[in-house]
C-alpha cells in the first residue's frame, strides 16, 4: 500500500512537472508570436510605397503568404501580385532615368559645342565675304560690281561646302580661278570681242601661264585644310551627340527588368524599403543591364581621340602675323599678278587661241589698267578698317583669344568623356547615391548582409558568368552595333580630315582625277603641319623684305598654318594691308 501510494504521488509530481513545462512552452511561444506579429507589420511599406505615388488598395497590413511572386523571395511578404507588377514597372522608368541622368552632362556637351563651333565658322564666312565686298569695292568700283558674282559664287560654294553640301572642294577652287581668269582677260583686252569658245581656249591655258602666280596653289592649300577639318569636326561634335543621344536611350530587356526590380524593390516585399543593394551586388546588376552600352566604349574611345587630333588642327601653335593672309588681300594679290603680267599672258594666248576680232565699240576711253593700277595703301588709326559687326581690331582679335580657349575647353570636355560607358555602371552605384556603404547592412537580393559574388566584367561576352543578370550573349543590341559602325565610318572621316584629305571624293581622285578635295599640297608637302608660335595677331611694323625673302625659299604657307587661324584670317579683311603690303 506504501508503494502504491508513493508511487502515485510521484506519477502526479511528475504530471504537474509536465504541465508546467507545457505551459512555460506556450507561453514563450506565444510571446514569440506576439513579437514576429509585430515584426510582420507592413506599415513601413505601405508609407514608401504611397510615396512612389502608388495606391495603397493592394498594400496588406501584415505580410501574406509570397507564394505568388515571381520575382521576389516567396515567403512571408509585404507584396501582392499587383504591387510586384507596378514595382518591376518603377524599376524599368528609374533605371531608364538613372541612365539619362548619368549622361546628360556628356550629351549636352556635344548639343552645346557643335551648335558654337558651327556659328562661329559660319560668323567667319560671313565676315570674310562682307570684307571682300566691302574691300574690293572701294578698290576696283564699278569693275567688281558688275563682276561681283564671281566672289559672291564662291562664298556660296564655301558655305555649302560646310554646311555638307556635295562640294570638291578643289573643283571649285579651280572653277573659281578659271571665271576670274576669263573675266580679268576680257577687261584687260577690253578692244577685243571673245567668243564662249576662245574664253575657253584662255582657261586650258591656267596651268602653262599661271596668271595669278602662285597665289591660287597657296590659298588652295590653305583653304581645302581648313574646309575639310572644320567641316568633319563639326560633324564629329553632331555625330556624337546623335550616338549618345540614341545609346543613351536603353534598351531594358525583361531580363534587366527582374534583375533591376530584385535589387531595387524586393527589400519592400521583405519589409525593408530602406534597405539599399550592396555596392558589388549593384555592379553586376549593371554591367548586365549595361553590357551592350560597355561594348561601345572601345570604338567610342577611338573616335574621341580622332576628333582630339583634329581639336589640335584647328588651334595648332603658329604665329598668326607670320603666316596668315586674307583671303580679300590674296585674292587681290593674284589680280595685280595678272594685270603686271597681262601683256607676256595675252600674248601667249593670242598664240595659242588666235588672234581675237576687234570689238567694234573699241577701247573704253578710260584704260582698264588704269583702274587696276589702284594699289594697298597703308591705312591711318582713323581710316582703320573694321568688322562688318562694327567691331575694332583689337576686338576682333580679344574674340580671337576667346575662340582658342573655347577649343581648349571643347578638348577637355572631348577627354572627360573618353571610357564614358564602360564608367556608367560605376557612376549609376556610386554608393550613398544608389548603394550602401556598409557591406553589412545591405540588401544582397535575398535579405540584409554581405554580398559575395565576383563582380563581372563588362561587355557581352562577359554576362556568361553575371549571377545576377541572365543574357544572351549571341543575340547583341542591333541599335549598339549600329552606333558602333556609325563612330567607325566617323572616325575614318576624322584621321583622313587630320591628313588634309576629304573622302567624300577619294573616288574621283583614285580615278587619276586631281580634282579630289584633298589638302592641295603638291612638291613633296608633307601631311604634317608646320607650327611655330601661338599669339593672337599683333599690328607691327612692315614686312615686306620678310615677305620677299618667304617667296624666295618658295616655302611659302601651303602646308603651315592652323586650321582656325586660317579660318580667322578671313575675318581679318584689311590689316595685313596696313602692315605687309604698301
Amino acid at each position: 500500500m506504501r508503494r502504491t501510494h508513493q508511487y502515485l504521488k510521484i506519477s502526479l509530481m511528475c504530471a504537474m512537472w509536465r504541465l508546467q513545462v507545457t505551459l512555460c512552452t506556450l507561453s514563450v511561444l506565444s510571446l514569440s508570436s506576439a513579437g514576429e506579429s509585430k515584426a510582420r507589420s507592413c506599415s513601413e511599406v505601405r508609407q514608401a510605397y504611397s510615396a512612389k505615388g502608388f495606391s495603397l488598395f493592394h498594400v496588406p497590413h501584415q505580410e501574406v503568404s509570397g507564394e505568388h511572386l515571381r520575382v521576389c523571395p516567396k515567403g512571408y511578404t509585404c507584396c501582392t501580385s499587383e504591387m510586384e507588377d507596378k514595382l518591376s514597372q518603377q524599376s524599368k522608368q528609374e533605371f531608364e532615368i538613372m541612365v539619362e541622368e548619368s549622361s546628360h552632362n556628356m550629351r549636352t556637351t556635344f548639343i552645346s559645342r557643335h551648335k558654337k563651333f558651327d556659328e562661329f565658322f559660319l560668323e567667319l564666312l560671313d565676315n570674310s565675304e562682307k570684307s571682300l565686298n566691302s574691300m574690293f569695292t572701294k578698290t576696283y568700283g564699278k569693275l567688281y560690281m558688275q563682276n561681283s558674282e564671281v566672289f559672291q559664287d564662291l562664298f556660296t560654294e564655301l558655305k555649302r561646302y560646310y554646311t555638307g553640301g556635295n562640294v570638291n572642294l578643289e573643283e571649285m577652287l579651280n572653277d573659281f580661278w578659271s571665271r576670274l581668269l576669263e573675266r580679268m582677260f576680257q577687261l584687260l583686252n577690253s578692244q577685243y570681242h571673245f567668243t564662249d569658245d576662245y574664253l575657253e581656249c584662255v582657261t586650258k591655258y591656267t596651268d602653262q601661264l599661271k596668271p595669278f602666280g602662285d597665289v591660287p596653289r597657296k590659298l588652295k592649300a590653305q583653304v581645302t585644310r581648313a574646309f575639310i577639318a572644320a567641316r568633319t569636326f563639326v560633324q564629329g561634335l553632331m555625330v556624337g551627340r546623335e550616338v549618345a543621344n540614341r545609346v543613351a536611350k536603353v534598351n531594358v530587356v525583361p531580363a534587366c527588368v527582374k534583375a533591376l526590380t530584385q535589387m531595387l524593390y524586393c527589400p519592400y516585399c521583405r519589409g525593408m524599403p530602406e534597405l539599399k543593394p550592396c555596392h558589388n551586388y549593384c555592379y553586376n546588376v549593371m554591367r548586365g543591364c549595361l553590357a551592350n552600352q560597355e561594348d561601345l566604349d572601345a570604338e567610342w574611345n577611338l573616335f574621341i581621340d580622332a576628333m582630339l587630333l583634329v581639336a589640335d588642327r584647328l588651334v595648332g601653335p603658329s604665329d598668326i602675323e607670320a603666316v596668315i593672309v586674307p583671303i580679300d588681300i590674296k585674292i587681290s594679290e593674284a589680280i595685280m599678278t595678272m594685270q603686271d603680267n597681262s601683256m607676256q599672258v595675252s600674248a601667249k594666248v593670242f598664240q595659242g587661241c588666235g588672234q581675237p576680232k576687234v570689238s567694234a565699240i573699241g577701247r573704253s576711253a578710260r584704260g582698264i589698267s588704269d583702274v587696276f593700277n589702284s594699289r594697298f595703301r597703308p591705312f591711318t588709326p582713323e581710316q582703320r578698317p573694321t568688322t562688318a559687326a562694327g567691331t575694332s581690331l583689337d576686338r576682333l582679335r580679344a574674340v580671337w583669344k576667346t575662340m582658342q580657349h573655347s577649343v581648349i575647353d571643347i578638348k577637355e570636355k572631348l577627354k572627360e568623356s573618353k571610357r564614358f560607358w564602360s564608367k556608367l555602371p560605376d557612376d549609376i552605384c556610386a554608393e550613398g547615391k544608389l548603394t550602401e556603404s556598409d557591406e553589412e547592412q545591405c540588401w544582397n537580393s535575398h535579405t540584409k548582409g554581405r554580398y559575395f559574388p565576383e563582380v563581372v566584367k563588362g561587355g557581352l561576352t562577359n554576362q556568361v558568368d553575371n549571377p545576377e543578370v541572365v543574357l544572351d550573349i549571341t543575340r547583341p543590341d542591333t541599335l549598339i552595333r549600329q552606333q558602333i559602325m556609325t563612330l567607325r565610318v566617323m572616325t575614318n572621316k576624322l584621321k583622313n580630315a587630320y591628313n588634309g584629305n576629304d573622302i567624300s571624293f577619294q573616288d574621283s581622285s583614285d580615278e587619276g582625277s586631281s580634282s579630289g578635295s584633298g589638302s592641295g599640297c603638291s612638291d613633296g608637302c608633307t601631311t604634317e603641319f608646320v607650327f611655330v608660335a601661338t599669339e593672337a595677331p599683333v599690328i607691327g611694323a612692315d614686312r615686306s623684305d620678310e615677305r620677299a625673302a618667304a617667296a624666295a625659299g618658295g616655302k611659302s604657307l601651303s602646308c603651315g598654318p592652323s586650321i582656325v587661324l586660317v579660318m580667322a584670317a578671313l575675318t581679318l579683311p584689311l590689316w595685313a594691308a596696313q602692315t605687309q603690303w604698301r
